[in-house]
């Protein structure tokens, strides 16, 4: 795999609007919020629904987290589709399975066990999905454009699960789980029709193929296994996947004790919600500020600091403080989120432009997963140290990932290096955080 040619597009600060201009992102935009919104509905719906069933706590947890894990599997065995099929009829085939798992669940009076593998299955193509939609958008907005593209993805992605969250405990209350996954089924079918109608029919090459070093007799589970190996190998790639991976899944380990923790110091009821809601505020916030006030070399230089903002908050959860001060540290900590923003450049530049769709699939899913460890593992370290020194424990292994991000060399933004004649078309370009990509 090689790198992207073109160097990333200076320090053009783009706006929203004019994101917002280019008519094929704001349908993927706009689809994808409606789609988180249906899954936020259909993932609490189904969790109150097993545990409606069955009684059991653990069941209701898993129902509610099934839907992660699957995804590393799905982007290691099947990530290479997102870089060989017509990305029109895979996106619209995404949103079309997921409204079809949703009416399952909705009118089929299954097993447990077996609903349970319907939600597993669809999170096991997820990544092929949503790894052809970034593609997309990877190459329709260019240069800080596509930054803040990223950056309206997760605001809308942080209000479309609060909404859906919310929406979904309101629904069942007044229309039953059972009808309210047949609205999340609803929400799902009309982003298949969107897509399937407006997105436009791209030109057989011009939505990439199957890398060269990666095709072979082995089928799409051995490019895909190739191609999620190349990735990894390349030094460049693997460390920007790690500093995006990372410090989220530490903070979604602290964000798992937040009730535990409300629990232990006798917080008035519903307070841990208000702990909860303060890191997306922090983040929408975060993200907005940054996105629109700062010019890209500024973002990118601002990545570690970004990250111990993250970090040093959760830091002081050690001194057990009360309902005020921890609203306040979480609301810093969600602020701390927008580093990533400074992290979308320097990792599509290291990006090989054939492999675009399997290595966003691979980077959502990866996060995803991580996401869904962290909770686990810093809550058996509470066992031990207690919640709030758990919690201090995951802003300090935010703070590690900043320390290990400034050993980086070079730094973080790219650096633009001369064109030396090699002899052919193609000119070595400096990628940010390493050499480039093997």
């Amino acid at each position: 795999m090689t790198p992207t040619a073109g160097p990333a597009q200076g320090n053009h600060r783009a706006t929203y609007r004019e994101v917002l201009a280019e008519p094929r992102f704001r349908l993927l935009f706009s689809t994808r919020t409606v789609a988180i919104t249906a899954s936020s509905l259909r993932i609490t719906t189904f969790s109150v629904l097993v545990f409606t069933a069955t009684g059991s706590a653990l069941l209701s947890a898993l129902a509610f987290g099934i839907g992660f894990l699957p995804q590393l599997f799905g982007s290691l065995l099947l990530g290479s589709l997102a870089d060989q099929l017509p990305p029109r009829a895979l996106i619209a085939s995404g949103y079309a399975l997921e409204c079809t798992a949703a009416l399952l669940l909705a009118l089929v009076r299954m097993p447990i066990a077996a609903s349970l593998g319907v939600v597993a299955l669809v999170a096991l193509v997820t990544p092929v999905f949503s790894g052809a939609s970034s593609r997309l958008v990877a190459q329709w907005l260019q240069g800080d454009a596509y930054v803040l593209g990223r950056s309206l993805n997760n605001i809308a992605a942080s209000g479309a699960q609060l909404f859906g969250l919310a929406l979904g405990g309101a629904a069942v209350a007044v229309l039953g789980p059972h009808r309210t996954l047949a609205v999340s089924a609803a929400l799902y079918f009309g982003c298949a029709l969107a897509i399937r109608i407006r997105l436009p029919r791209l030109q057989p090459g011009a939505f990439g193929s199957t890398p060269d070093s990666a095709r072979g007799d082995g089928g799409t589970v051995r490019a895909s296994l190739h191609g999620a190996g190349l990735l990894l190998r390349g030094r460049t790639v693997r460390r920007l996947m790690l500093a995006q991976w990372l410090p989220p899944a530490f903070v979604a380990g602290a964000e798992g004790l937040l009730v535990a923790y409300a629990g232990g110091h006798h917080f008035a009821p519903g307070r841990y919600a208000v702990l909860m809601g303060c890191l997306p505020v922090g983040m929408l916030v975060g993200d907005l500020l940054v996105g629109r006030l700062l010019r890209p070399p500024t973002r990118e230089r601002l990545v570690v600091p970004l990250i111990l903002l993250m970090g040093l908050p959760l830091v002081g959860f050690a001194a057990e403080p009360g309902v005020g001060v921890s609203s306040c540290l979480l609301l810093l900590c969600g602020f701390g989120f927008a580093y990533g923003l400074g992290l979308q450049r320097p990792f599509l530049d290291a990006l090989p432009q054939d492999g675009q769709g399997q290595a966003f699939g691979l980077l959502g899913s990866g996060n995803m997963t991580l996401q869904g460890v962290g909770p686990a593992c810093f809550g058996s370290v509470a066992a031990g140290f207690g919640t709030g020194g758990a919690i201090a424990l995951a802003g300090g292994a935010a703070v590690f990932t900043a320390g290990w991000i400034l050993t980086w060399h070079p730094p973080i933004s790219p650096v633009p290096v001369p064109n030396y004649p090699t002899g052919s078309e193609n000119s070595t370009e400096q990628h940010a955080c390493g050499p480039p990509a093997q």
